[in-house]
């Protein structure tokens, strides 16, 4: 390898790497900026997961206030699709009735589509603009941070844990991780069955979404790269437009996969708290 392909494969994966890292504060390591334990606070993280969740508040309560019994405009018309949609999913998934379901899955789907929808904004765009703040790290997809993904899944796992015990009392809780799925014979197996079926719930939850979101954007670096690498002189005439026409691409493909996977976390949830709700297992 050349010292111009070695230049240019380091300057490829500190790229990528710059890109993936977060702005993190508290106990970082000093050279790769990364978490050096449970004490580090992702901010970029924090910051545009709350401020999605800020979005979502404040268009609600305006849209609350505009609502109309007549004729509905254009966006109350689909804030009701909306409702309608998810609404259908807890009737035919849910068994019986609980109030909190229907709100929490609406929130869990907007607030999900929202973070996973920051993938679709240009992957230099706002990383530059905060360098010029001073910023030097910045991640802007809170789905693309274990973080987040496993913050979210361990909320629904609490509340498995916890309607499991209001619906079948601590002894019918018990008696799931005895006598499931094998019987009063193998109540060992039983056990650790339970326990790992228990235990996958939060993950697969978690790294589900996180796996689909952070491959969405590594192909969006890769593809950013085809600009930055290659397109140099002449072979820009090439190279810019096939950057173009794969972007674009891949964009409208993964805005049908930042849908699904909201969708499937919101269905999953609803899911598991039926299950949670049910006295049989």
């Amino acid at each position: 390898m050349s010292a111009k392909e070695s230049s240019s494969g380091s300057s490829t994966v500190e790229y990528i790497q710059h890109h993936l890292t977060n702005l993190c504060a508290g106990d970082c390591d000093p050279v790769t900026h990364k978490a050096a334990s449970f004490w580090a606070w992702h901010l970029d993280t924090l910051f545009f997961s709350f401020v999605l969740g800020a979005l979502i508040v404040a268009v609600s309560w305006r849209l609350s206030r505009r609502l109309t019994a007549g004729v509905p405009g254009g966006f109350q018309n689909f804030a009701e699709s909306l409702v309608e949609f998810v609404s259908t999913q807890v009737k035919d998934t849910f068994p019986g009735y609980n109030p909190l379901i229907a709100p929490m899955a609406l929130t869990i789907f907007l607030w999900v589509w929202l973070m996973n929808f920051m993938d679709l904004i240009p992957v230099d765009l706002l990383p530059v603009i905060a360098s010029f703040f001073g910023i030097q790290y910045l991640k802007v997809v809170p789905t693309t941070d274990l973080s987040t993904t496993f913050a979210l899944s361990l909320t629904v796992f609490a509340l498995i844990i916890y309607y499991n015990i209001k619906v079948k009392g601590v002894l019918g809780y018990l008696k799931m991780f005895l006598f499931h799925p094998f019987g009063k014979y193998l109540v060992p197996v039983n056990i650790v069955m339970t326990l790992i079926e228990e235990l996958a719930k939060p993950l697969s939850l978690a790294l589900r979404l996180f796996g689909n979101l952070f491959a969405g954007e590594l192909v969006f670096l890769l593809i950013a790269l085809i600009g930055g690498t290659m397109a140099v002189g002449l072979a820009a005439l090439f190279w810019l437009p096939l950057q173009v026409l794969l972007d674009l691409g891949w964009l409208i493909f993964h805005l049908l996969i930042i849908t699904l996977q909201a969708f499937i976390f919101m269905v999953l949830t609803i899911v598991y708290l039926g299950m949670a709700h049910t006295t049989e297992h």
